[in-house]
């Protein structure tokens, strides 16, 4: 079997993680393979779309209504009286869903009307009662580095204070609709910066970056696996899928690391603490950072055990492996996390969108993982996820002579540990039986006992007349005979 036919279900070309209306930046199966671009504006045609549909059907139906209540007038002058009265009141109502609509589908530079801004404007208690110590450090930290760009930096934190204050009032809108504004929001800002305020490319993409750690450090606990969404079902999915996998090796995935070597075995470590740390920050930049670092690793361990560039068809594998192995928390709520309120350049191009679509590949590969992806029989394939037996088991029956001591004590722990629980599992089972038993053999004895004492019921009569003592005085009732009486014999 060659390479490539063992590869079958993991290899991923470099342009299948493009974009695939080829606009040339990296797409993501969360977007249905779009870019963060081409998929915002297939989301707003799709959602044009919907608002055009339901005007059409509201229109049919008032018109329909208008006809039926025409018909049920009696007299014309009647009819024409109430048919006008119905029209104005039409009108007043199209009126108002047409600003409703208007207003709850505005963009998020347009911070809704004077009223909002003026309530915004005063913070509610509440809120600063909820300022964390990590939100009130970010905010100072956020508040000096724009001091360095004077009044560009003015006009930024007032920009950035009134989305704030804009988002606590869509609070009740859904996580896409919020996701919308805070990318428009992004875009916004950067288009501002680069055209009215001549601000270099490379200076926007720092200031970017801080407004990011500002705003979503503050909108954290609000947009994060919100209860509105099934982000906490999917993942409670994932880590059941992820925990009934553990049984797949390295060799399976074709992945090209050797964890004997001591320092590919630190590397390994060090991926698997990394992609799990993700979940401990805020910043959807930092939860990149993360995946960053966790790839760089990975890269690293594959370096070192073929002594050779590690290429993308090995980084693959050994990513979903370090998933496989290290089971992040949250796994799919960070990724949705980060799909909806990172800035969108960081997701369209360079390392960071690179190896976040990867990780999605790697997610993606997991939930379809099946026997044709692994290489095995689907006999073989469903003995492994119920548990019935273990490849590693096998495997450690062939070790190699150059195999480290270390990982054969492992695998001969690891046999212990298997036949343990295997006899575990046959003693509660045999104590179950057992106790089966005893409630079936005391529930018989106690039938046993009520139908005898059903068939001989116990009888009690009264008690005899006591008898009367050897050395009583009643003599007539005596029938002992006389007392020895004692013969003296002269010797």
């Amino acid at each position: 079997m060659s390479l490539k036919s063992e590869r079958r279900g993991i290899h991923v070309d470099q342009s299948e993680l493009l974009c695939k209306k080829g606009c040339g930046y990296y797409g993501n199966p969360a977007w249905q393979g779009f870019c963060s671009k081409c998929w915002r504006e297939e989301y707003h045609k799709a959602r044009q779309k919907q608002i055009q549909e339901d005007w059409e059907l509201a229109e049919r139906l008032q018109r329909e209504e208008e006809e039926a209540f025409a018909s049920s007038q009696s007299g014309p002058g009647a009819q024409s009286l109430t048919f006008s009265k119905f029209e104005e009141k039409k009108t007043n109502e199209k009126t108002r869903k047409v600003t409703t609509v208007k207003k709850f589908f505005s963009a998020s530079s347009r911070v809704g009307s004077k009223k909002e801004i003026q309530e915004a404007k005063a913070p509610s208690p509440s809120i600063n009662r909820q300022a964390s110590i990590e939100t009130d450090r970010v905010s100072k930290e956020f508040i000096e580095f724009l001091k360095t760009f004077h009044k560009t930096g003015q006009e930024i934190y007032k920009q950035t204070k009134m989305f704030l204050e804009t988002m606590h009032y869509k609070r009740d809108l859904s996580i896409e609709e919020q996701s919308e504004c805070t990318q428009d929001f992004y875009q916004n800002v950067a288009e501002r910066m680069q055209t009215r305020g001549k601000v270099p490319s490379e200076r926007v993409e720092k200031i970017m970056d801080q407004i990011e750690k500002y705003i979503m450090t503050r909108l954290y606990k609000y947009v994060f696996c919100p209860e509105t969404t099934d982000d906490e079902k999917k993942d409670l999915a994932i880590q059941k899928r992820i925990r009934a996998l553990h049984w797949v090796t390295p060799q399976m995935l074709c992945v090209p690391v050797n964890e004997e070597i001591s320092e590919v075995s630190d590397m390994v470590v060090k991926a698997i603490t990394d992609i799990i740390e993700m979940d401990s920050k805020r910043v959807p930049r930092d939860k990149l950072a993360c995946i960053t670092k966790c790839s760089k690793h990975i890269f690293n361990a594959i370096k070192i055990t073929k002594n050779e560039p590690a290429s993308a068809d090995d980084f693959l594998p050994t990513l979903i492996y370090i998933v496989l192995k290290g089971n992040p928390p949250r796994l799919q709520s960070n990724i949705q996390y980060i799909t909806r309120f990172c800035n969108p350049s960081r997701l369209m191009a360079g390392e960071d969108g690179y190896y976040f679509t990867n990780l999605c590949c790697a997610v993606a590969f997991i939930e379809k993982l099946d026997a044709q992806s692994l290489n095995l029989s689907q006999e073989d394939f469903d003995r492994y996820m119920s548990g019935q037996t273990s490849p590693r088991k096998q495997e450690s029956e062939n070790w190699s002579p150059d195999a480290c001591l270390g990982v054969k004590q492992m695998y001969k722990n690891l046999d212990l540990l298997s036949q343990l629980n295997e006899r575990q599992e046959r003693i509660m089972s045999e104590a179950k039986k057992l106790e089966k038993d005893l409630i079936e053999w005391t529930d018989g004895i106690a039938k046993e006992v009520q139908d005898i004492v059903e068939k001989y019921p116990l009888e009690i009569k009264p008690p005899n007349q006591s008898l009367a003592a050897i050395d009583s005085e009643n003599v007539e009732n005596d029938k002992l005979p006389p007392p020895l009486q004692p013969q003296v014999y002269a010797g």
